[in-house]
């Protein structure tokens, strides 16, 4: 019964497509640019439809993908974390996270650069699913 819940919450947690698209696509041109951030809401989601639709892609509870202040998901099928802080974590800025995630530049270079925060065995397999939808660079 627990499994049916939990399946039907995972399920109901992701994003429609285009619902993930127009939310990225309102965000597209700060993430394009910088300059003045978009307001809370446009921003809180973008990060959640995308991070939702790739726990989606990527299920499993393997590694914690946390874009603060905003969302955090499980991914990738492997061993369950229960307690404390969970042995695989990615973290990451909001636009670091959008910028990752819709392809404008890779998970290996913005680790690189310092603005993605990894540590695990497994932290870096995020990358198979990226990108989670594909916008424009501009």
């Amino acid at each position: 019964m627990i499994q049916h819940i939990s399946m039907w919450f995972m399920a109901a947690l992701k994003s429609d497509p285009s619902v993930t698209r127009q939310a990225v696509l309102a965000v597209a041109d700060w993430l394009r640019d910088g300059g003045e951030e978009p307001p809370r809401k446009e921003l809180a989601a973008a990060c959640r439809t995308t991070a939702r639709t790739l726990a989606a892609e990527l299920p499993g509870h393997a590694v914690e993908l946390r874009v603060p202040p905003f969302v955090a998901v499980q991914l990738i099928d492997g061993p369950r974390h229960t307690r404390g802080t969970p042995p695989n974590v990615v973290e990451m800025d909001p636009r670091t996270w959008l910028r990752v995630a819709t392809g404008m530049e890779t998970f290996a270079e913005a680790l690189a650069q310092g603005r993605i925060e990894a540590s695990g065995s497994r932290a870096a397999e995020v990358a198979r699913g990226l990108p989670v939808i594909a916008i424009d660079k501009g």
